[in-house]
């Protein structure tokens, strides 16, 4: 509720701040680059020192102090812009360091009822809150006349909320490494399979438009009022929970091969998310909702499969990496292009999920 009640309404806030196409794209790109990076030394860390609890509780508190924070930026005159891209990329910091931890916790709870399935529930009741933060801040704004820091504040509420009922939930449940020490922790290396999957998911990864630049079009091109840009980001994340639920149901039962559904999502979007008709941004967005929610989902559950459970915070680190590297390349790319012709830039990113499905195609086979 709290970090998607504001990444719902960043493009909007950024560009109110003077920020160009390019420098959404390099912002949004470099705070997905970041989520996904420093994933590569949390992880470890977490399978190193067994404090999966702790890391995951520290990062929810980083995004609970900066969403707020974010209120104050308009009120910074010039520095208002640099001041908010920090504090956007350091919530991003701030899942980077829960993640992988959040992550093998999850995998240890969902194994008694499938991988699929569980990670598709995680995700179906995380877009509750990521349904109700932008509808939230829709509300705020609309009531503020199209000022945007009323609901930045207002979200320290949840965030609040959030960090008291996270420390109640983890005296309740064990952490799995508790099991052994940290000596007996395998540091070999990660499967080969591991490693192809990897690249598919940092090809499609890349090759998905941010919302973040869909805003600042919808915005720019006065398709959307400012109020309802965040009611559309609402849509995407109940696309994303319907995605998540099916990919993971269907996963269960027929295994790694739904994930085509991935790069075939993510190809569509950028052509009708990034055109001039209201419909069709309307109906990409949509379809940038669902690709997220199998991303943040079905796909967590193969990487739990292919890798053994003494290393998956490992292995979920390296994963978002790869995947960062590729976010922060498409960020830049996508703020480039959009800025050259929307029409390149869709075609561009389908290139990206082709070679995606082929990558996955490569994986599927060794396994």
């Amino acid at each position: 509720m709290v970090y998607e009640g504001a990444r719902s309404i960043t493009g909007p806030l950024l560009a109110g701040l003077g920020a160009s196409a390019l420098v959404v794209g390099l912002v949004t790109g470099a705070g997905e680059a970041a989520a996904l990076l420093f994933r590569l030394v949390s992880g470890p860390l977490a399978d190193r020192t067994a404090r999966y609890w702790a890391l995951t509780i520290v990062g929810y508190g980083l995004t609970a102090v900066c969403v707020p924070l974010l209120a104050l930026a308009p009120a910074l005159g010039g520095a208002g812009l640099a001041v908010a891209a920090v504090l956007i990329v350091a919530e991003r910091i701030g899942k980077a360091i829960r993640s992988p931890a959040k992550s093998a916790l999850l995998a240890e709870a969902a194994g008694a009822v499938g991988r699929g399935r569980g990670f598709a529930v995680h995700k179906a009741l995380d877009q509750v809150g990521a349904f109700a933060g932008p509808l939230l801040v829709a509300a705020l704004v609309a009531a503020s006349a199209g000022v945007i820091w009323p609901a930045l504040a207002v979200l320290a509420i949840p965030g609040a909320a959030a960090m008291v009922l996270l420390v109640w939930i983890s005296r309740r449940f064990p952490a799995p490494a508790a099991r052994s020490s940290a000596g007996a922790v395998d540091t070999g290396r990660l499967p080969r399979r591991f490693h192809w999957f990897a690249a598919s998911a940092a090809a499609a990864t890349g090759g998905l438009v941010t919302f973040g630049l869909i805003s600042y079009h919808a915005s720019r091109t006065g398709q959307l009022p400012i109020a309802l840009v965040p009611v559309l980001y609402a849509g995407a994340m109940a696309a994303g929970a319907l995605a998540a639920l099916a990919s993971g149901h269907l996963y269960d039962r027929w295994g790694a091969r739904v994930l085509y559904a991935l790069p075939a999502l993510a190809a569509a979007t950028p052509a009708l998310a990034l055109s001039d008709g209201t419909a069709a941004i309307v109906t990409g967005t949509l379809l940038w909702g669902a690709a997220i929610g199998v991303q943040d989902s079905t796909v967590k559950a193969l990487v739990a499969d292919l890798v053994a459970a003494p290393r998956r915070a490992t292995a979920y680190g390296v994963f978002a990496a790869v995947q960062g590297v590729a976010a922060l390349a498409g960020g830049v790319l996508a703020g480039a292009l959009y800025e050259q012709s929307p029409a390149l830039l869709a075609v561009v990113l389908a290139g990206a999920q082709v070679t995606s499905a082929v990558l996955l195609t490569v994986t599927l086979r060794m396994r």
